[in-house]
């Protein structure tokens, strides 16, 4: 029987990936010292766990178009999914670090980027829930192989200027916007319509017969 506790050191982002990356640096914590690890394939489920923090009258407005209206919180703020990783633990006896890459979307219509785009400071609290195999060797030498317990996991408030760093160095001032085919189409014919030289002047000129709506965005 081998145990293995886990627990984040930090975070960080990748600045020389091809796309944007956080590098969750782990702890492993063998509370078997009489088993050597050989191994640990281990996979990690990553959630955001919204009800851990306070929210700014600001960040209420931001988060709207995920949770609803703030009075509705009590039944939509929930836990959910934001990503799964995966990373091969090298042998180790007592502790070791590891790094864990976890891959990130500037996609708005993804929950956790509208999430992490309502936050204008503070931490996103994560909770990490591992599960994997571990290879070691028993006090006879002899290879033997076990599944990390399903109670096995970690809290940890990821700063948002990471967040927002990592953005800011892959997407310099810009956000991406995806939409349907149909609503493609109609924007671009308002577009050739109107000779208008790109996307952001056509929706532009969208915005401007809602001046209201626009200034409020805009503060």
């Amino acid at each position: 029987m081998v145990e293995i506790d886990f627990a984040v050191a930090g975070a960080r982002f990748e600045r020389c990936s091809a796309a944007p990356l956080i590098v969750f640096d782990l702890v492993l914590t063998n509370r078997s010292p009489e088993v050597s690890i050989q191994n640990v394939s281990l996979q990690c489920q990553i959630r955001i766990e919204p009800t851990q923090r306070f929210y700014q009258p600001r960040e209420q407005s931001k988060l709207l178009d995920l949770f609803g209206p703030p009075p509705r919180w009590g039944e939509t703020l929930n836990s959910f999914l934001w990503s799964h990783a995966s990373v091969s633990v090298p042998p180790f006896d007592g502790e070791r670090g590891v790094e864990l890459p976890v891959p990130c979307s500037f996609d708005f219509n993804l929950a956790a980027t509208k999430y992490f785009a309502g936050l204008e400071d503070g931490e996103a609290p994560l909770t990490l829930l591992f599960s994997g195999t571990i290879f070691y060797r028993n006090r006879e030498g002899r290879l033997q192989i076990e599944q990390i317990a399903w109670s096995k996991e970690a809290n940890f408030g990821l700063p948002i200027a990471t967040w927002r760093a990592m953005m800011d160095h892959y997407y310099p001032d810009t956000a991406w916007l995806q939409l349907d085919r149909k609503t493609f189409e109609a924007l671009y014919a308002f577009k050739r319509a109107k000779g208008l030289p790109d996307f952001e002047q056509a929706i532009a000129a969208l915005l401007a017969d809602q001046p209201a709506a626009a200034a409020e965005v805009l503060q």
